[in-house]
């Protein structure tokens, strides 16, 4: 083990935790955001949509900039982009501005997203164990900490460019400044194991379609989290304004909490266990949420939430850099858009559910659906023989018909 690769993972952990403050600022003041633009409540899901679609094309542009340009290159230069359009999104007055804020939000989202996963890949790749849960616990880290910011704005009556400004001044020198230390591994782990798939490894879309429907599960029950707890204890289980930015505070701690000895539990019970057992955990998660008499127990559900979906994420971006050793970037590119296919599904569809039928009811959707885990769980066990053991591996020609399009 180098200082160098040590370096890497301090660093890439910190652009993790970056990330989770500037998200959680932005989603848990949509409100005050609706309020502050004059965003009626027909309009808002446009809104909502519009960051993760623009995100996936974000991703897949990366998936082919990266072919060019090392990952580590642009994750440093999409780190500043981000926290400046948080500030756009606060500052602005007038829709126009709000609209274009957050484009560059989503864009920006889409590259920072596939290029951290990325290193953190190749990191772990070269680290030799699990310690992707590692970084993305520093991402839920970043969470609490700006819905903290955020619950002090709403406390305080602050306007958003007040509570965003501080933060843009603190975070934006110091990513410029870690950045300095990411690894990319090209040298190491990430081509000794190129070389041993073999020179133009292809990345075959069916071999990877399991793991994408995880991640669009895993994120319709995280967007729910995000867009609809909130609403959902105030309007729902009946709390105070200020009690309703608490939930997504919640979630965010149990989130930690199971990441950060989440690797260990892989490196003990392996992956499929953990991914099984997270599965579980979720779907009582969003039973007790919609089973709630009062937001006490409401936030119990969100507790369990924040234990059994944290792992989910992580191990899925994990067991694509196994399944493509030679093709990992592409692979964590590709997936990383089912990252936003779930959240645009999510948001919408409790939104719907909720106003045809019930909140409640809305909840048991996604349970239901993180059920579905269980079905892919042995995805995510070593693929060691995917390209031996009799198993031919796909020839370059190939690439068309496996691997055409999303």
């Amino acid at each position: 083990m180098t200082d160098v690769l040590r370096r890497g993972r301090g660093s890439l952990a910190f652009g993790f935790l970056v990330q989770g403050v500037a998200f959680a600022l932005l989603v848990t003041r949509i409100p005050a955001i609706q309020d502050r633009y004059g965003v009626s409540d027909a309009l808002l899901p446009a809104f909502l949509a519009a960051v993760p679609i623009l995100a996936g094309i974000g991703s897949v542009t990366t998936e082919r900039l990266v072919k060019r340009v090392r990952p580590s290159m642009l994750l440093r230069w999409s780190q500043p982009v981000v926290l400046l359009a948080l500030l756009g999104v606060g500052a602005g007055e007038r829709m126009i501005e709000l609209g274009i804020a957050l484009a560059a939000f989503g864009l920006a989202v889409g590259v920072l997203d596939a290029t951290m996963n990325m290193l953190g890949v190749s990191l772990q790749r070269a680290y030799g164990r699990s310690i992707m849960l590692s970084f993305h616990a520093a991402y839920s880290l970043g969470g609490i900490v700006g819905a903290s910011l955020a619950w002090v704005g709403a406390h305080w009556h602050l306007a958003l460019w007040v509570s965003y400004l501080p933060v843009v001044l603190v975070l934006l020198p110091a990513v410029l400044v870690g950045s300095r230390w990411y690894v990319d591994d090209r040298g190491g782990a990430a081509a000794q194991a190129e070389k041993e798939a073999g020179e133009g490894q292809v990345l075959v879309f069916k071999w990877l379609l399991p793991l994408c429907l995880v991640m669009t599960v895993a994120y319709i029950g995280d967007s729910t989290v995000s867009n609809w707890s909130a609403k959902y204890l105030q309007d729902v289980l009946g709390s105070s304004e200020q009690m309703a930015t608490v939930p997504y505070n919640v979630y965010m701690v149990t989130t930690l909490l199971g990441r950060a000895i989440g690797d260990l539990g892989v490196r003990r019970f392996g992956a499929v266990a953990v991914v099984r057992g997270g599965a579980l955990v979720a779907a009582g998660g969003f039973g007790v949420v919609a089973a709630a008499p009062g937001a006490w127990v409401g936030m119990l559900g969100f507790t369990l939430l924040g234990l059994g979906l944290c792992v989910l994420v992580p191990q899925t971006f994990a067991a694509a850099g196994r399944l493509f050793p030679g093709a990992s970037d592409a692979a964590v590119a590709r997936l990383n858009v089912f990252n936003y296919v779930g959240f645009l599904i999510g948001s919408p569809l409790v939104g719907a559910l909720g106003d045809l039928w019930s909140y409640r009811g809305a909840m048991l959707v996604p349970m239901v659906l993180v059920l579905v885990t269980l079905v892919y769980a042995r995805s995510f066990a070593p693929q060691p023989d995917r390209y031996g053991g009799g198993h031919e591996r796909p020839r370059t020609a190939d690439v068309g018909r496996g691997s055409n399009g999303l």
